[in-house]
């Protein structure tokens, strides 16, 4: 093949997946505004003129806006966090993993919104979400609290329960930061983390600073 034509081919390639895209962003904005029921198949063709030419059912669509946002969210969380989970460095661990839930919240809000109604209408694919993404930040939170307590640095107590407790106290803040942004406390979001990351550390740390 010369290059010329492997040229026009990466061209047509890298137009598929940017058309693919554009598909995956207006439908996000979709879902958010009306759920996943509430926007009926002819909504998104009319806003994606192209969409059957990628996506043969609704389904597919939101299965694919799943599986896009859900990669980037794992690789972003790996790449973030492994340098603070090779040092040890518990702190910097939870710190950062709370920042990354704060910036999910504040940077996505329509993927949010999606997300929040597909799991109150019930919708079976909030499981591929749960699949996706929870699961896999689960484990990855898992692995690490189960060598500090092997290591003995972190008292023995449930790691799901550990890996559940820290995110349910900063999902709680982040969320009310979308939802109910003149009742958030008057914080700087890296103080709020800090402190909430320090009083975490304070109940599962063996010994305490």
């Amino acid at each position: 093949m010369s290059n010329s034509k492997g040229r026009s081919l990466a061209r047509r390639r890298m137009n598929a997946e940017d058309r693919r895209s554009a598909i995956i962003s207006a439908a996000i904005r979709l879902f958010a505004e009306n759920g996943f029921r509430g926007a009926t198949t002819r909504q998104i063709a009319s806003a994606v003129p192209v969409l059957y030419e990628h996506f043969a059912t609704k389904s597919d669509l939101y299965r694919a806006i799943i599986d896009a946002k859900s990669q980037q969210g794992i690789e972003y969380l790996r790449e973030t966090l492994t340098p603070y989970m090779e040092r040890r460095d518990d702190r910097g661990f939870f710190r950062n993993l709370g920042l990354l839930i704060v910036e999910f919240y504040d940077k996505d809000p329509d993927y949010v919104r999606l997300l929040m109604f597909s799991a109150l209408e019930g919708h079976e694919l909030a499981d591929v979400y749960y699949q996706r993404q929870l699961e896999i930040y689960l484990e990855f939170v898992l692995s690490y609290t189960r060598q500090r307590m092997k290591a003995g640095v972190f008292r023995r107590i449930n790691p799901e329960v550990l890996a559940r407790s820290f995110a349910g106290m900063v999902s709680s803040y982040a969320q009310a930061r979308v939802l109910f942004p003149n009742c958030v406390m008057d914080m700087d979001p890296k103080a709020a983390i800090d402190k909430m990351t320090r009083i975490f550390l304070h109940g599962i740390l063996k010994t305490q600073d």
